[in-house]
């Protein structure tokens, strides 16, 4: 399998797998709920669905992240299925999900299995977080807009995700 390089800050960092792209199938994945309940993507998810990824909760960039979808869910008449991944544990999504007053979305945490961070190529192999990405899945369950970051410590184009995701 082929590995890409991305950047933590300074560190430069390798993820396996080619980046998804738009038209290919969504994978189906495992993660956890913060009630530490299973989580199945394919069965638990409204799809149309916009897949927020972040390394973690507990740092400035994740947290505008998810404030910014937060914000655009709030200010549409949509109202998106947006799903923030981490693989911060449960018990630190809880935490932020109070502390930022947080309930425009679900949080899903994939440090256990791991398997939304490999099927999405998203998995940093060294410090075991996720790459930050952003991921529009239609309602036949196929990727309709994607971007993944190379530096870790930038934004993703919010407002062409919310551009795309209203066309669906």
């Amino acid at each position: 399998m082929t590995t890409r390089k991305v950047e933590f800050g300074t560190l430069e960092l390798n993820v396996l797998g080619d980046k998804l792209k738009i038209g290919d199938k969504a994978m189906d994945f495992n993660a956890t709920n913060i009630d530490l309940s299973d989580y199945n993507f394919y069965k638990d998810a409204k799809f149309p669905v916009i897949l927020s990824v972040v390394p973690s909760l507990d740092t400035s960039v994740c947290e505008l992240q998810t404030f910014l979808l937060e914000k655009a869910n709030k200010e549409n008449d949509y109202k998106f299925n947006i799903i923030t991944i981490s693989n911060d544990l449960p018990f630190a999504q809880e935490r932020f999900i109070k502390e930022k007053e947080s309930k425009e979305m679900t949080f899903l945490s994939d440090y256990i299995k791991r398997e939304f961070g490999k099927n999405y190529r998203v998995l940093m192999e060294e410090l075991k977080l996720l790459n930050r990405a952003i991921f529009i899945i239609d309602e036949d369950k196929t990727i309709r807009y994607v971007e993944y970051l190379d530096q870790n410590t930038n934004l993703p184009d919010i407002d062409k995700a919310i551009k795309a995701a209203k066309e669906l």
